[in-house]
């Protein structure tokens, strides 16, 4: 053989060789099997990392179709050796223990960890990762706060000025420089009369109070979950302002709804890349084992997401039968329906690098579990999968085991985080815990 003829012999192998890393580069992968229909309605002894789910509203079941229960978790100690559990190449680590009331979290652009401890009121920092996968610094931020929730750093990006957080009754900020392990100064009132607080709004109902800025930093969204389950707000002044999405300037003014009908929005983001608003929500109770569903979804300007009339589109309330026909038609349906009562709490959007690419954007939320259904469900850190930047329907378990096969609830998972490692931290007010979930590859 000449060498001219072994150069292209070669040549074109190195071509087929090629075409065939090509082939398999651009292979699609296997779409995940998704269980639907009557079967995604399930139980804690059925979550397992990895499965999938969708539930549409043509699964719905009958109002009453199963009395209502309350079955209250009966908080037990964490068993020896008991962990939560993820899909394989990640690992999960105790990363902070005997908190109290650990609930939402935020992270700042230097990575600090900020949560908010609802019962004592204060605001703590979280910084760095020992060689035992815990915390190397942990510092109060602020204190005598009135049951803090929502946490949020303004203004977005890199070099925020203030730390704002949602009080029941009110928003207040502290000023901030980055790194700072103390607020810089005293805090400022920015929203004095938010509803369920101690002035002329006031009322109790859902105390949580979620934060986030539009992206240009232009307007401040504000959560305020309803007084009630399912009261009427016709006339109502204790629900006037509540089962909201209210949006102000950044300096407290020019407050308005921003969208509406939304039972209790308690986990409140914003698309980094879209701008969308975006709500985890809990939805009624009273109506039976499998109604209504908690939803994950962003949020339409001005869109009326149902209750207390309707749910789930078009769907009507029996208990308000006859009431605001009008309206039927322009209940929105939300993206993501989840399971009812999984009491669907923070959520956050995956920017970070440290999972694999399939996860990037995705959203992760913490399901704090069910009280009022007779087989417990919830308990869990679900994923639900984006594609530019839409939900499919779909959501995966994630991380599973906070109850043991006897059904004794030992972990509540309340809050979600994204590291600026890209490990994913989550608070968990049942054993009074953070975990760090990183993936260390497969």
């Amino acid at each position: 053989m000449t060498p001219l003829r072994r150069s292209a012999v070669y040549f074109s192998l190195a071509v087929c060789i090629g075409a065939v890393v090509v082939l398999r580069a651009v292979e699609p992968k296997t779409p995940p099997k998704v269980t639907t229909g009557k079967a995604a309605f399930v139980d804690f002894s059925q979550q397992k990392p990895g499965e999938f789910r969708k539930l549409t509203i043509a699964d719905l079941p009958q109002p009453f179709e199963t009395s209502s229960a309350l079955n209250f978790p009966n908080l037990v100690p964490r068993p020896q050796g008991a962990m939560p559990q993820t899909l394989p190449g990640f690992k999960v680590e105790l990363y902070a223990s005997r908190l109290d009331e650990p609930r939402l979290m935020r992270t700042a652009p230097n990575g600090d960890l900020f949560l908010a401890e609802s019962k004592t009121g204060e605001i703590k920092i979280f910084r760095g990762v020992n060689k035992n996968g815990q915390a190397e610094t942990t510092s109060v931020f602020a204190t005598g706060l009135d049951r803090p929730f929502g946490i949020a750093f303004y203004p977005p990006g890199n070099n925020p000025q203030w730390v704002y957080v949602g009080n029941t009754g009110s928003v207040v900020r502290f000023p901030y420089h980055v790194g700072d392990l103390k607020a810089a100064g005293p805090q400022q009132m920015i929203v004095p009369d938010l509803p369920g607080g101690a002035g002329k709004l006031g009322g109790k109902g859902h105390w949580t109070r979620d934060i986030a800025f539009s992206r240009d930093g232009k307007k401040m969204y504000v959560s305020v979950g309803s007084n009630s389950n399912v009261e009427d707000t016709d006339n109502n002044p204790k629900e006037f302002h509540r089962a909201d999405i209210l949006e102000f300037n950044p300096d407290g003014s020019g407050v308005r709804v921003y969208a509406y009908g939304i039972r209790n929005c308690v986990g409140l983001e914003v698309h980094p890349q879209t701008g969308e608003v975006w709500c985890s929500t809990n939805e009624r109770d009273g109506l039976g084992d499998d109604l209504v569903p908690d939803y994950i979804t962003h949020v339409q300007e001005g869109g009326f997401y149902g209750w207390p009339w309707y749910y789930m589109g078009g769907f009507h309330d029996p208990r308000h039968a006859g009431k605001h026909p009008e309206l039927k038609d322009k209940v929105i349906t939300p993206d993501v329906i989840l399971q009812p009562h999984y009491a669907s709490l923070e959520m956050t959007f995956y920017n970070g690098q440290m999972f694999p690419e399939e996860y990037r954007g995705d959203i992760f939320a913490a399901e704090h579990g069910s009280w009022n259904r007779h087989k417990r469900t919830g308990y869990e850190v679900i994923r639900v999968p984006l594609k530019d930047g839409h939900a499919t329907g779909d959501y995966e378990d994630f991380l599973t085991g906070f109850v043991t096969e006897k059904g004794e609830v030992w972990g509540r998972p309340v809050g979600v985080a994204v590291g600026k490692d890209g490990s994913l931290f989550v608070s968990d007010d049942g054993s009074r815990s953070i975990w760090r979930v990183s993936y260390v590859g497969r």
